[in-house]
């Protein structure tokens, strides 16, 4: 699987979070109840200070690395996180170079995909914070695009 590797600047993510580990299926129902929560609240109305329309699913907080605990926040980008609303989360995502990955084939067994290639073979990951951008604009669920950006040094 290709990727192309990006300097971004810092920028915020606000929304709703959990702490969750890949193992036993656990990341996949925890994030999948973050997923049906924030579409079926249309949580993203409540963000006032949103930039886009893209959903962003940031992994970070690593205990160690993929294999232990982390946050996971189901969001949108923002030009703030001084003050969001009751329930929310935000984080910022630090400048720095990322591996951007392409995922191929329907939504969301085309992530899982993905995030299993780069478990097994992405180095130079540093563990500040991972995440998905989904453009989910006028798609149904299966043809969401996305591409997963993974902090490296």
């Amino acid at each position: 699987m290709d990727f192309k590797t990006v300097e971004l600047p810092m920028f915020f993510v606000a929304g709703i979070a959990v702490r969750t580990i890949n193992q036993e299926g656990r990341a996949d129902k925890d994030i999948g109840s973050l997923w049906q929560r924030f579409t079926q609240e249309n949580l993203a109305d409540k963000l006032e200070d949103k930039e886009g329309n893209e959903l962003y699913c940031v992994y970070t907080d690593y205990e160690s690395d993929h294999t232990d605990y982390y946050t996971a926040i189901l969001g949108c980008k923002v030009s703030s996180i001084e003050y969001l609303p009751e329930g929310f989360t935000g984080k910022a995502i630090a400048h720095g170079k990322y591996n951007v990955y392409t995922p191929e084939g329907k939504f969301p067994a085309n992530i899982a995909a993905t995030w299993q290639h780069i478990w097994a073979t992405a180095e130079g990951r540093i563990y500040t914070a991972d995440f998905d951008v989904y453009d989910v604009a006028g798609k149904s669920f299966e043809d969401i695009e996305s591409k997963v950006y993974v902090a490296v040094d």
